[in-house]
């Protein structure tokens, strides 16, 4: 089998259907990341983003025969993980945006300590403004952003509209622009 970055995942799909089971575990070694940190934006939990992750995969599984390849895999694994999530939320009723999550804690030697400061104040800042982005504005702000999906993308998986994801996204920035004006000074 090829690369894994070059996984031909239809093929793969069609492949599991027929009764090669045991390669579902490249698509989750592919995905898992992408899955597990969407739990970690709903639920801010370790233990319950692994559970909402096995959840996704195992219901991925089960709906396999069902993915016709009329869109990305991701984009069909992501509206699976979405409505879970969705759902999860909604008996729970919290959100909680990806950008609230810690960022890379690596930092260069080359780094100064007032880079530092700098940096880690502006990331502060961008957090606490995007939690008070409107929980529809944050959740196309997450998909498009740090999920680098497609308005297209995050129609299929949220069923929000194409032109309401680019309003809520177009929101977003303002909202964010105007909570963060100053903070270049």
């Amino acid at each position: 089998m090829a690369d894994e970055s070059e996984l031909n995942e239809p093929l793969v799909v069609s492949q599991i259907v027929s009764g090669q089971k045991n390669l579902f575990r490249l698509l989750v070694r592919q995905h898992e990341r992408a899955v597990y940190g969407m739990g970690m934006s709903f639920f801010r939990n370790q233990d319950d983003a692994s559970d909402f992750t096995q959840d996704v995969f195992l219901k991925a599984y089960r709906s396999l025969s069902g993915f016709e390849g009329r869109s990305r895999f991701s984009t069909w694994l992501y509206k699976i993980a979405y409505n879970t999530a969705i759902n999860e939320v909604n008996r729970r009723k919290e959100y909680f945006s990806l950008a609230e999550e810690d960022a890379e804690k690596i930092i260069s030697g080359a780094e100064t300590p007032e880079r530092i400061t700098i940096r880690n104040a502006a990331r502060e800042a961008v957090r606490a403004a995007v939690k008070e982005l409107p929980e529809r504005f944050r959740i196309c702000v997450d998909l498009f952003f740090f999920y680098d999906r497609s308005y297209q993308e995050i129609e299929s998986i949220t069923g929000i509209p194409v032109n309401t994801i680019k309003s809520h996204v177009f929101r977003a920035k303002i909202l964010l622009k105007e909570k963060l004006e100053g903070l270049s000074e």
